[in-house]
């Protein structure tokens, strides 16, 4: 592996490319560091380094790759696009204009491109508003707010305004970067700015582990690593599906005969197709009624007791929240998988292109038995992304004493184990590809 590194930086364009992501990932990080005025320091420091963080600003946190921490402009990091971009995911098969769109090639995919940024203005902006406006108030068995002065009224409009276009502007700025790394550097953008947070996150966690006791970190340091064995296992689990191609004859210039096709190969279905994706939309769904409900939990009234049950059931402390979570995760694995098999349309373009499936009859049929391999191998991709989502819940349960409901008990959290292994597969895989073009043995084979 070390002179698969050493050859990597050999070769002059790989070694521009590797240059140039490291030195982008080092320009996200220093910007993350950027603060946004108005924030109490002590306090933000005192929340997130609690032992028991706030589920929610767990999340957030995550998914800005550490920069919430910090309040910084970097705040919300990528994750106003990544939800922006399920959500066109999930409405081009539902809108004929967007389904068009999708079978234009290049330029449909621009147009595509361009309506996900469009989109992700607007809900970058709401998400500052919501992170501003939850930390506003005293969180965490805290005295004091992150921010005091919040608000759309009097002297705190211009602060807030300030507020919510630099945490936006910071927003489209890391899409920027990750839009430079995936042209000039190596791997996907997106996902390596996420995989660098989660990693820059990783010395914090094995602290706050071991302020709990060093047996704790050794343990879920084995956690950890076995984790991540399972995760390549599942990750890298295909079902190959024999493909045959028919022989087309073609008449050649002098009445010569050429005979085309007739070869034979497959088609992988992936076990894990839909990726962290479910994990994404069974948290994201899970947090919004204790989120609703901690605006009314302070009164004494019916809709306070409504309020208290719903944030008391969903807390993730509770079992019932951890059970949804698995279920929910389960199901939208399925959707999730559906939806991305239904674009790809493989029976059509195996048809057109004149390959068959042995034994099963082009068209129809052969949608049919693709679905039916599908479901069965994606029931063990579900129930092993339903493993992952419980894993903390399952971990603190046997291990800490309790369910505690918190990313804090792995290194890295489940969902962020999925990101760092996916990440790191893909990007040894690019590079290994270009090691192999130029007869350089790569790090897998």
């Amino acid at each position: 592996m070390l002179e698969a590194v050493q050859n990597a930086f050999r070769l002059p364009d790989l070694r521009r490319r590797l240059l140039i992501s490291i030195g982008i990932l080092i320009v996200y990080r220093f910007a993350a560091h950027v603060p946004l005025p108005g924030v109490n320091r002590e306090v933000l420091d005192q929340l997130f380094r609690s032992p028991d963080q706030n589920i929610l600003l767990s999340l957030l946190n995550f998914f800005s790759g550490g920069a919430l921490a910090q309040f910084s402009v970097m705040a919300m990091g990528v994750y106003p696009y990544i939800t922006a971009s399920i959500i066109m995911q999930l409405l081009t098969p539902i809108v004929p204009q967007l389904e068009e769109l999708s079978r234009e090639g290049e330029q449909g995919r621009q147009q595509l491109n361009r309506y996900t940024y469009y989109l992700t203005v607007p809900l970058a902006m709401l998400q500052a508003i919501g992170q501003a406006t939850l930390l506003s108030r005293p969180i965490g068995g805290l005295a004091d707010a992150v921010l005091s002065n919040w608000g759309f009224t009097g002297d705190a409009l211009l602060p807030s305004l300030t507020i919510i276009i630099s945490m936006t502007a910071g927003t489209m700025f890391a899409m920027w970067l990750g839009e430079m790394l995936t042209e000039q550097g190596i791997g996907n953008g997106v996902s390596l700015i996420i995989f660098a947070g989660i990693v820059a996150s990783v010395p914090q966690q094995m602290t706050l582990l071991y302020q709990r006791g060093l047996n704790q970190l050794l343990i879920f340091t084995v956690i950890t690593m076995l984790t991540v064995a399972l995760i390549v296992w599942i990750q890298e689990g295909q079902r190959r599906i024999p493909v045959q191609y028919g022989k087309r004859v073609r008449t050649m210039r002098g009445n010569r005969l050429r005979i085309l096709g007739g070869q034979s190969t497959y088609v992988p279905l992936r076990v894990n197709t839909a990726g962290m994706i479910p994990l994404i939309f069974a948290q994201s769904l899970l947090i919004l009624p204790s989120t609703l409900a901690s605006y009314f939990i302070l009164r004494t009234d019916f809709l306070g007791s409504v309020a208290n049950f719903f944030f008391t059931t969903f807390s993730p402390n509770s079992w019932v929240y951890w059970l949804f979570y698995f279920l929910l995760t389960v199901a939208f694995t399925y959707f999730y998988t559906d939806v991305m098999f239904r674009q790809q349309n493989l029976a059509d373009t195996l048809q057109k292109q004149g390959g068959f499936i042995p034994g099963i009859r082009p068209g129809r049929r052969t949608e049919e038995y693709l679905n039916r391999v599908l479901g069965r191998i994606t029931l063990v991709g579900a129930l092993f992304l339903g493993f992952v989502a419980v894993l903390p819940y399952l971990a603190g349960v046997i291990f800490g004493g309790g369910g505690i409901g918190s990313f804090n008990t792995l290194i890295i959290s489940s969902t962020g184990l999925l990101i760092v292994v996916g990440v790191v597969l893909d990007t040894m895989k690019q590079i290994e590809a270009q090691l192999l073009m130029r007869n350089y043995e790569g790090f897998i084979r």
